[in-house]
């Protein structure tokens, strides 16, 4: 008889070093869907496939995703085996998510020359100021 690997809230909180509150949240988006045991429905029983749903909601996190987009690439893995699609999706929401990055990055880089014109402006200055007082 083959035993279903479950895991409990508190187990995936140390694993993946989460709150548990984290992961409420995440089950809150619909990233998970744990069975309920216990009286009242009290206790969380995560399966194999919730550990792996919140192993890829984290590195779609880590990739700057937002948790709709990680849901929607995450839910087209629970579709029929045919990868084709899910590559596509996967791939366009990361294209998107590239462009939004170098988007960015211009911006930070052009904020960063700024800050550098303003710096050697303040120390041309200061290099008046320190001339004249003497």
């Amino acid at each position: 008889m083959a035993t279903t690997t479950t895991h409990s809230i508190s187990d995936l909180a140390k694993e993946f070093d989460l709150t548990t509150r984290a992961i409420r949240f995440y089950e809150d988006m619909g990233l998970l869907q744990p069975q309920r045991e216990g009286p009242g429905g009290r206790n969380r029983v995560y399966s194999a496939r919730d550990r792996t749903r919140l192993k890829l909601t984290l590195r779609a996190k880590r990739l700057g995703l937002s948790l709709s987009e990680a849901k929607e690439i995450i839910d087209t893995y629970d579709s029929p085996r045919d990868t084709g699609p899910q590559l596509k999706k996967f791939l366009a929401v990361l294209a998107q998510h590239r462009k939004q990055l170098e988007e960015q990055m211009a911006d930070l880089q052009a904020n960063l020359e700024e800050v550098r014109l303003h710096e050697k402006e303040a120390r041309a200055l200061l290099g008046k100021t320190a001339k004249t007082a003497k």
